[in-house]
């Protein structure tokens, strides 16, 4: 008898499996899924019973670089991070044989052929939509695996040599035309501020006299200056009057 209970204590011992909380397990009965199993301990008979422990907190897979061609025929390198984690422990056991690399399979296909449905200004300009489409597609892919993709993010966009500097002059063009259109713009409004003047000016009598001699004064306060005396306008009007009679 003592024998007896002996083995059966044993047995329980060798038996007993701890999950952890963050964890899910798979239970097997003669090879056949019966359920799951919660965190805690339990007892998993040797031979007739199996488990296999999931992990299903959120992971983090660095995508490798990949090479693609965008919608306009540039080759760019692209790499990202992929945040997933197992909702489905059951599925992620039954419905793919290693879903770890499976996960980053998809994520390099679907991130090449995102790629190809855009242009290059297209990708450099909306990161953050190239991504949120990558994780919607590997979303859908691998939801009969039992995966939840919360987030994709691209972490860096390579372009080839020539390519950059093709970027960089046309960025110097853009630059150029803007401080070409700044300049014009700036000129304009002087021309137009200074028509505004002189239509004053002119409505006020002996207004552009009186600018003329505060011209004078300005010029005066500085010794090394050359002053060549302007004629009022009124003075050489006053000249013509005086000439037709």
């Amino acid at each position: 008898m003592y024998y007896f209970l002996t083995i059966i204590l044993v047995v329980i011992i060798v038996s007993i499996r701890q999950v952890n909380q963050y964890q899910r397990g798979v239970k097997f009965q003669l090879g056949k899924y019966t359920g799951m199993i919660m965190p805690g301990w339990r007892i998993i008979l040797p031979v007739i019973q199996s488990m296999k422990i999931i992990d299903i907190r959120t992971k983090a897979v660095d995508v490798p670089y990949q090479e693609a061609i965008t919608k306009d025929n540039i080759s760019a390198k692209i790499n990202a991070v992929i945040y997933y984690k197992v909702s489905d422990a059951s599925k992620a056991v039954l419905e793919v044989e290693d879903f770890y690399y499976a996960i980053s399979q998809l994520a390099q296909t679907t991130m090449r052929n995102v790629v190809g449905e855009l242009e290059l200004d297209q990708l450099l300009a909306n990161r953050d939509q190239a991504a949120q489409r990558i994780r919607e597609l590997v979303d859908i892919a691998s939801d009969p695996w039992g995966i939840k993709v919360e987030a994709v993010e691209l972490k860096d966009v390579t372009l080839p040599d020539e390519m950059q500097r093709v970027i960089a002059k046309q960025a110097e063009a853009e630059r150029e035309r803007r401080s070409v259109v700044i300049k014009s713009s700036g000129e304009v409004q002087a021309a137009a501020n200074l028509a505004q003047a002189a239509q004053m000016l002119s409505a006020q009598p002996g207004a552009l006299h009186l600018r003329t001699l505060n011209t004078l004064n300005d010029l005066s306060s500085d010794q090394s200056n050359t002053v060549i005396f302007a004629m009022p306008l009124e003075v050489l009007r006053a000249f013509e009057r005086i000439g037709d009679k």
